[in-house]
């Protein structure tokens, strides 16, 4: 009877023994094991203030990079600035300079200006400038007397020429020299007068002012003589 109670004894002790292996097989894996790290969401990245870091995308209503403030003007071309194109003045020419005098610009006409006693007679030739602007007048005509015996045409004193702004409104002026005739004789009637502008190929007939002849002369040269422009005055 005592052996009967020793072995129920020992099967209970047994029974709880395997029991609490039981209990422990099912929950010494769970407390053996790492705890798993809490996931959350990741949270967004805050928004990059206004003039941040290089690279980042510039802060709502902000400009792009490189480009003007607003309202600014626009940076022009390097090397093209915005010249505004000039206009060469009223009587000039496109280099600034002003423009010559054309036969169609004065007005021509020719008086006697013989003073007595001087070894030749003289007559001036006028070159008014009515064209409304200034113009420059330079350098010696072309003269040529129409005569009896055909054209004469005079020679050049060799004076030195200056260059000259005529005045819109104002004259220039110019000598011709010839000798008087008293030979006694008729001479070579002068019948006209023919004056060509520097630089220009259009002439003016005029009448002969001046003394009726010439005296005839041997051929050797041509006895009249002019002065540049601006060699004589009006008399």
């Amino acid at each position: 009877m005592r052996v009967r109670k020793l072995t129920f004894a020992a099967l209970a002790v047994a029974a709880a023994l395997s029991l609490t292996a039981c209990q422990d097989d099912g929950t010494g894996t769970a407390q053996g094991a790492p705890t798993a790290a809490p996931t959350t969401a990741p949270t967004a990245a805050p928004a990059a203030a206004t003039g941040g870091s290089s690279g980042g995308a510039p802060a709502s209503g902000g400009p792009a990079s490189g480009a003007p403030a607003s309202g600014g003007p626009a940076s022009s071309a390097p090397g093209k600035p915005g010249t505004p194109p000039t206009t060469a003045p009223a009587g000039s020419t496109g280099a600034g300079k002003t423009a010559k005098c054309r036969t169609a610009d004065l007005t021509i006409t020719a008086a006697d200006r013989t003073i007595t006693g001087d070894a030749d007679n003289t007559v001036v030739v006028e070159l008014k400038n009515h064209s409304g602007k200034d113009c420059t007048l330079s350098g010696y005509a072309g003269v040529d007397l129409k005569t009896s015996a055909g054209p004469v045409s005079a020679k050049r004193s060799g004076e030195p020429v200056v260059e000259g702004v005529v005045v819109n409104g104002k004259s220039t002026y110019f000598g011709i020299s010839y000798p008087a005739n008293t030979s006694g004789g008729s001479g070579v009637r002068v019948t006209g007068l023919v004056v060509t502008p520097p630089d220009e190929t259009q002439s003016v007939t005029l009448p002969w002012p001046g003394a009726g002849s010439l005296p005839v002369t041997d051929g050797s040269g041509s006895p009249v003589r002019i002065g540049p422009m601006g060699s004589a005055g009006q008399g």
